[in-house]
């Protein structure tokens, strides 16, 4: 029988004599030949296999970062034109509240499209809700506070007029402007919200409910008093309605927070987050519908909707900036903002605590039944 074929010397490990310098006798701790091949093996291995791990993540990343950053629109040269000096300071937080990241404050503009005047009244290019909103910087906590539209306030460079006129008069840039000077809050970033777009995520959500006090009716739509189950189409005329409500435009104002409330419960009470094919029809809904500063980058909004994964509805608060009354300028029906209690809740949002201070607010925070 002949003896097998030789096997390559590179393939065997064979022990080393003793007074080898491979021998564990020399003292030496270099590894013998054999293992020397196997850990490079293992390496070249476990190297390959963390390339394409990474090039897989990388990948989804890349993707789901385009897929939904990339369906959100962006509105340029919002911040250019502001002083950065004339502008109000950073938010400093309490030292009770010092948090892992710096807070994150947005203007949100919402515009409604849909011509559903009442009779003689005429369409404009005025935003139809005016938000901040505020991420805390631990992230666990959110504080959205409308500014009503008919805010007798003034505008850099115009004098006084109603709030909205600055977004009429020099958009997004002079409607920042002006709400700095009037809060003292610095806006980093800015959103418009087209609410048109928002029946969109309503559907993909199978309907909202909203919960009104007694029974109106605006267009085709009347809202019984108790809960309204609505489709994409009804939330519109819930949210745009302006007349025929006990509270007018202050009405609307709660009408369209309870609006993004319910949204963000429904998002959190069915199988949202369970069902990848609902998930992705929601979400390229929401970016559909929400246009945000050139400022913002795709990675930049990933990294900031991955730090909010801990924020629940029962965490985020809505509020209405304090309010004096109402009144006339000319022939313009105007709202008196209360500059006392509103300069306590600007300073509670510019350290960081106003989550803290809520109870001090209980007259300007969204109740739980709303008109």
């Amino acid at each position: 029988m002949s003896d097998p074929t030789p096997a390559d010397p590179a393939d065997v490990a064979v022990d080393p004599a003793p007074g080898d310098p491979a021998s564990d006798e020399t003292g030496t701790d270099e590894p013998r030949p054999g293992r020397r091949r196997w850990l490079r093996r293992t390496l070249i291995t476990l190297g390959a296999l963390s390339l394409v791990l990474t090039l897989v993540i990388g990948g989804g990343l890349w993707y789901l970062t385009n897929r939904y950053g990339g369906n959100i629109e962006r509105v340029t040269d919002v911040f250019d034109g502001l002083d950065d000096a004339s502008r109000p300071a950073a938010p400093s937080p309490t030292a009770v509240n010092a948090p892992a990241a710096e807070p994150v404050t947005f203007l949100l503009v919402g515009s409604d499209t849909r011509e559903d005047l009442a009779p003689g009244e005429l369409p404009d290019a005025r935003s139809d809700a005016i938000m901040i909103a505020r991420f805390s910087g631990d992230r666990q906590h959110a504080q959205v506070i409308s500014i009503p539209r008919d805010s007798w306030v003034d505008i850099p460079g115009r004098g006084q007029a109603k709030i909205n006129a600055a977004y009429a008069y020099g958009g997004p840039t002079l409607l920042i402007q002006t709400v700095e000077q009037l809060t003292g809050v610095r806006i980093d970033h800015y959103a418009a919200i087209d609410f048109d777009g928002l029946t969109q995520v309503t559907d993909a959500l199978g309907g909202l409910d909203v919960v009104v006090p007694e029974t109106t009716t605006w267009g085709p739509y009347t809202f019984t008093a108790g809960v309204n189950h609505l489709d994409g189409e009804a939330a519109r005329w819930y949210v745009g309605q302006r007349h025929g409500l006990p509270g007018g435009d202050f009405d609307r104002v709660k009408r369209q927070q309870n609006y993004l409330r319910a949204m963000f419960t429904q998002l959190f009470s069915q199988d949202v987050f369970t069902s990848p094919g609902k998930l992705d029809e929601t979400l390229l809904a929401v970016t559909s519908a929400v246009a945000v500063d050139d400022g913002l980058s795709n990675a930049d909004l990933l990294s900031l909707a991955y730090s909010l994964r801990g924020l629940t509805p029962s965490t985020v608060q809505f509020f209405t900036a304090p309010v004096l009354g109402t009144g006339t300028e000319g022939t313009a029906s105007v709202v008196y903002l209360d500059r006392t209690t509103g300069e306590r809740m600007w300073g509670y949002l510019n350290t960081d605590s106003l989550s803290q201070n809520a109870d001090e607010f209980a007259d300007e925070a969204l109740p739980a039944v709303t008109n």
